[in-house]
């Protein structure tokens, strides 16, 4: 690597605000909130809408997408597609 050309990682604290969970990792992010740790010292705190413990994909909570109303809406409008055209 290059020296002087990549940006300044440090132990950053993150806390998603929707599972009420946090997370101390590596982070170039700056903030100018801060938090105590468990380890008793002081690192930034960034907050988070979503993350792995919160996010649909990760936890399994899945959404149902009424993809049959799309699809009918979509022949209804564009008319159907046959295989063989003329």
């Amino acid at each position: 690597m290059k020296a002087r050309i990549h940006p300044d990682t440090r132990l950053v604290v993150f806390r998603d605000r929707a599972a009420d969970v946090t997370f101390l990792t590596r982070s170039t992010a700056d903030s100018t909130k801060t938090i105590e740790w468990q380890d008793g010292r002081t690192y930034p705190l960034i907050d988070v809408e979503i993350s792995s413990a919160s996010h649909p994909f990760y936890t399994g909570n899945t959404r149902v997408v009424d993809t049959a109303g799309r699809v009918e809406r979509f022949e209804r409008r564009y008319g159907r597609a046959t295989a063989a055209r003329s």
